[in-house]
């Protein structure tokens, strides 16, 4: 049977050790806005070069579409990897140049060097297997810690990993694969999931595989005024996905027949536009015809609450609201809290959900904090994991 390496158990010494990590992190002014993923991936990096491999990183970052662009370059990241390591962190030019290749010939056992970023060749989101053997050709042993690109057929998680012999995965794969697997097959109960953002249409394999392994389903953010218009309520400008009616229909039906609690927003915080510097709690049968939902009502957060305080088995995924405006992350924050209040086993995922955490100093209270929103999403649903399937041996 096909199994998983941990990087511990793979023969890295003075070898170039080929690491695929998730530096795709959000930048501010030529910066790093939020050093999670990098800093999740610090315990990798420091073994391997602890044990006197010669480190080579490679990452995506945002979308240039297979170009060149200065504003996507790993350049920001390098410099805060070298101030979290106390060491140098050399950036090559590219990731498969010449000079790249010469760059980590170089490296002495225990060094790093950081690839310029993958995506800067259209190779990479095509799975291109010429691309995959270029960037072989700085890989002795490939360890795959990159869990937020896992669900991505890509050539740096796909191709690459099938072309080098030894292969594995590193730290924050194995507690991811290990928290969500955990999710996965729990018997917990109750199984309380919180789901939220702007659409449904971005989350119906998971509402589909969890509606029929939880006890209560919790829907919030944006995604929540498509279930309730599809009843019959008038929210006014709010997002609806209105394809998406019959979709809701069925689910709020197959939720009735398991008998699944499936709790939407009784009240919602509304303002008449996104700019707005406050907004005003309404029952979600009275939404003016001029105002959009931005947030979940402090009624909905007791009443969230009060489903997941004694969960056994909680997994929270997406925004209640508007979250990066104050005005509009009381809602979100209130179900952070409330998480975080849980006795039970609790994983959260998603960039706004861990944003939330993070901002309330919150994530040393739940039990894993995934560093990865689509792929944990996709993990859960059961489908196949390019990035995990390729590394197994």
């Amino acid at each position: 049977m096909a199994e998983l390496r941990s990087i511990r158990d793979l023969a890295i010494e003075g070898r170039r050790t080929f690491i695929r990590v998730d530096f795709n992190v959000p930048l501010e002014n030529g910066k790093v806005a939020d050093p999670t993923r990098i800093v999740a991936t610090l315990e990798t990096i420091q073994h391997a070069m602890g044990r006197g491999a010669k480190v080579v990183l490679a990452s995506h970052a945002g979308r240039p579409k297979g170009k060149r662009n200065p504003a996507y370059s790993l350049e920001p990241v390098g410099q805060l990897l070298a101030e979290l390591l106390r060491c140098e962190v050399l950036l090559t030019d590219d990731c498969v140049s010449d000079a790249a290749v010469k760059i980590v010939g170089d490296l002495r056992d225990g060094q790093i060097a950081l690839l310029e970023n993958l995506r800067f060749h259209p190779g990479e989101e095509a799975n291109d297997e010429g691309f995959a053997r270029d960037l072989a050709r700085v890989a002795d042993v490939y360890v795959n810690d990159a869990f937020g690109a896992a669900h991505r057929a890509h050539a740096s998680v796909s191709a690459l990993p099938r072309i080098v012999r030894e292969r594995g995965i590193g730290f924050v794969m194995e507690k991811e694969i290990a928290a969500l697997e955990k999710l996965r097959t729990s018997t917990a109960r109750p199984f309380v999931a919180v789901l939220g953002g702007a659409k449904v249409s971005d989350k119906i394999g998971v509402l589909e595989a969890l509606i029929d392994r939880v006890d209560a389903l919790l829907i919030g953010g944006a995604m929540a005024n498509t279930f309730l218009a599809a009843q019959g309520l008038s929210l006014g400008k709010s997002l609806v996905e209105p394809d998406r009616f019959p979709l809701a229909r069925s689910l709020l039906q197959r939720a009735a027949a398991r008998n699944v609690k499936l709790l939407l927003p009784g009240d919602l915080v509304v303002a008449d536009s996104f700019e707005a510097s406050a907004g005003r709690v309404v029952t979600t049968n009275l939404v003016p015809d001029s105002a959009m939902a931005l947030d979940i009502g402090p009624r909905t957060v007791e009443a969230f609450r009060h489903e997941i305080l004694p969960a056994k088995a909680l997994f929270w995924n997406g925004p209640m609201g508007l979250f990066e405006k104050e005005p509009f992350s009381h809602g979100t924050l209130g179900v952070a809290h409330a998480g975080a209040d849980c006795a039970g086993f609790t994983v959260v995922g998603g960039g706004d959900s861990v944003a939330a955490v993070n901002h309330a100093g919150l994530v040393p209270r739940y039990d894993h904090v995934s560093t990865g929103g689509g792929a944990s999403l996709e993990f859960l649903e059961g489908r196949p994991m390019p990035g995990i399937d390729a590394v197994k041996s």
